[in-house]
C-alpha cells in the first residue's frame, strides 16, 4: 500500500460511499453560499426587516413542521429512495436558479422569495428524510461515527470556503447572480448520486392505517429513554437557534456596517474551528464517551454565540470583526461535536423497520420547532430590536440541557442498540 493511499481514510476507498460523500460535499459548498446570499438578496436587494426575515427563515423551513410526518411513512413504502433523491436535488436546483432569473426579469419580491424557500424547503424534507435510509445503506453499524465524521469534515470545509467563495461571488456579481453556484451544487449532487451502488433496506408490507403509521415515529420518539432527552434538548437549542439565525444578517449587515464581502470572509475563516471540532469529535467520542461528547457540544454550540450580540455598533470594526470570527470558530467547533457523535446515536438506537417514521418524526419535532423560532425571533427583534432579541435567544439555547437531568445520556459511553435488541 503507497503512502499517499494509506493517508485516504478507509471509508472513501469505498467506491460508493466516496461518490456519496463528493455529492454531498458540493452540495454543502453551494448550500453556504446561499446561506450567505439569499439573505443579502432580502436584506439589500428588497429591503426585508427583521420581522420579514423572520418569516422569510419560517417559511423555508415551515414544510419540515408540514410534510415530515407522513414523509417518512411515504419513504417507508418507497423501494428506490436513491433515484428519488435525485429528483430532489434537480428540482431544487430549478428552483434556485428561478432566483437570478427572476432578478434578470426585474420580477424578484419578497413574495416570490417566499413561494421559492417554501419550494426548495419541501423538496428537501423528502431529500433529506430519504437521505437517513441511503447513509445506513452505504455505512455498516461500526463504520457510523468515521462516516458521520468525513460528512462533518466536508461540511466545515465548506463553512470555510463557502462564506468567502458567497462574498466573493455577491461583491462581484451581487447576491442573485451568486445562487447560480449553488444551483450547480444540486445538480453535482444529483450526478454523483446516479453512480452510488448500495442495497436498500427491504421494505416490509404495514396493514396498519396510516394513523397508527405516523403514530408509530413519535411513539418511538416520546417512549425511547435515550432518543426523548436528546430530541427535546436539541428541539429547544434549534428553537432560539433560528429565532438567533434569522436576525443574524441582518444586525451585521445593517446595524454593525459590515459589507457582504467581508462578513463572508470572517465567517468563513472562523469556521476552521468546525473543521477542528470535525476532525477531533470521533476521538472526543471514545475519550470520554459518546454521551458526555454530544452533552458538551449542546453546552459549547450555543454559548459561543453570545458574542454576536456583545459586538454593538459601538466598537472599532476590527473588534467587530474579531467577535464575529471567535463566535462562528468556537461554535462551529462545539456544533461538529454535538453533530457528529448525536447522529451516530441516532442512526444506531433506530430500528431499519421504523426509521422512515423515526426520522420523519425526529425532523417533525427538530425542524418544526425551526420556524416557530425564526417567527419568535423575527416579530421579538421588531418590538424590542434586534441586537436585545439576539442576545435573549441565545442564552435561552443553553435550556434544553435541563432535558439531560435524569437521563442516561450523560452516562453513554458507547453507541446504544436498537430497543429490540438492547441488553435489560
Amino acid at each position: 500500500m503507497t503512502a499517499a493511499r494509506r493517508l485516504v481514510p478507509a471509508l472513501l476507498r469505498e467506491p460508493s460511499f466516496r461518490r456519496f460523500w463528493f455529492g454531498q460535499t458540493i452540495s454543502m459548498f453551494g448550500d453556504q453560499v446561499t446561506g450567505l446570499a439569499l439573505p443579502v438578496v432580502a436584506v439589500v436587494s428588497l429591503g426585508a426587516e427583521a420581522t420579514q426575515m423572520g418569516l422569510l427563515v419560517a417559511v423555508g423551513l415551515l414544510p419540515h413542521l408540514l410534510f415530515s410526518l407522513p414523509a417518512g411513512v411515504w419513504l417507508d413504502r418507497v423501494r428506490h429512495r436513491r433515484r428519488l433523491m435525485i429528483f430532489m436535488d434537480l428540482g431544487r436546483a430549478l428552483a434556485i436558479v428561478s432566483i437570478p432569473v427572476a432578478f434578470w426579469l426585474h420580477w424578484l419580491s419578497l413574495p416570490l422569495l417566499f413561494v421559492i424557500f417554501f419550494a426548495v424547503g419541501t423538496l428537501s424534507v423528502v431529500f433529506d428524510i430519504a437521505w437517513n435510509t441511503l447513509f445506513v445503506a452505504i455505512a455498516k453499524r461500526e463504520q457510523y461515527v468515521e462516516a458521520n465524521s468525513l460528512l462533518n469534515i466536508s461540511r466545515s470545509l465548506s463553512s470555510v470556503g463557502g462564506p468567502a467563495l458567497g462574498g466573493l461571488l455577491i461583491q462581484v456579481f451581487s447576491a442573485p447572480i451568486a445562487l447560480v453556484a449553488d444551483a450547480l451544487s444540486f445538480v453535482g449532487s444529483a450526478f454523483f448520486l446516479t453512480r452510488v451502488h448500495a442495497i436498500e433496506a427491504p421494505i416490509e408490507h404495514d396493514p396498519s392505517s396510516i394513523r397508527s403509521q405516523l403514530a408509530v415515529g413519535l411513539t418511538f420518539l416520546v417512549r425511547d429513554p435515550i432518543i426523548r432527552p436528546s430530541v427535546l434538548s436539541v428541539a429547544t437549542m434549534n428553537l432560539f437557534n433560528y429565532g438567533f439565525q434569522g436576525l443574524f444578517v441582518l444586525y451585521v449587515l445593517k446595524y454593525l456596517l459590515v459589507e457582504p464581502g467581508v462578513l463572508g470572509i470572517a465567517l468563513g475563516v472562523g469556521a476552521v474551528g468546525s473543521v477542528l471540532g470535525a476532525l477531533i469529535s470521533a476521538r472526543v467520542g471514545r475519550r470520554i464517551g459518546i454521551g458526555p461528547a454530544w452533552v458538551a457540544g449542546l453546552i459549547i454550540f450555543p454559548a459561543a454565540l453570545i458574542l454576536v450580540p456583545v459586538a454593538g455598533p459601538d466598537l472599532p470594526m476590527a473588534a467587530i470583526l474579531a467577535l464575529l470570527f471567535a463566535a462562528e470558530f468556537v461554535s462551529g467547533f462545539g456544533v461538529m461535536i454535538l453533530d457528529i457523535n448525536g447522529s451516530a446515536m441516532l442512526f444506531a438506537r433506530t430500528p431499519d423497520r421504523i426509521r422512515g417514521r423515526a426520522n420523519g418524526a425526529f425532523r417533525f419535532v427538530n425542524m418544526g420547532v425551526r420556524p416557530i423560532g425564526a417567527v419568535i425571533g423575527g416579530v421579538l427583534g421588531g418590538v424590542f430590536g434586534v441586537r436585545e432579541t439576539l442576545l435573549v435567544v441565545t442564552v435561552a439555547q443553553l435550556l434544553g440541557v435541563l432535558w439531560l437531568i435524569g437521563s442516561p445520556i450523560p452516562g453513554l459511553k458507547d453507541l446504544p442498540q436498537p430497543p429490540e435488541e438492547a441488553s435489560v
